[in-house]
């Protein structure tokens, strides 16, 4: 027996990557991210700490990216009719 799939996030109709999130689980990583994004601006002020709020900021999307690449569909380059 074979359980279904459950994403987090579609595949873009055009392009390659993912849209917005289909499950409340994806909605919450979504808004972890801009949160965290925002408390990063405040720990790590960009005009003092350049360096260290750019490699907060890669990380941080490096985690989403990870987070849809699991939790999403496998991403291929798409043309609208797929």
């Amino acid at each position: 027996m074979l359980s279904e799939i459950d994403y987090w996030f579609p595949a873009k109709r055009y392009g390659w990557g993912w849209g917005l999130p289909i499950a409340w689980q994806g909605w919450v990583v979504l808004f972890a991210f801009v949160a965290l994004l925002a408390a990063g601006t405040l720990l790590f002020p960009p005009r003092k700490m350049l360096v260290a709020y750019l490699l907060y900021v890669a990380v941080l999307c490096a985690l989403l990216i990870g987070v849809c690449w699991l939790k999403g569909e496998p991403p291929r380059w798409r043309w609208g009719n797929d």
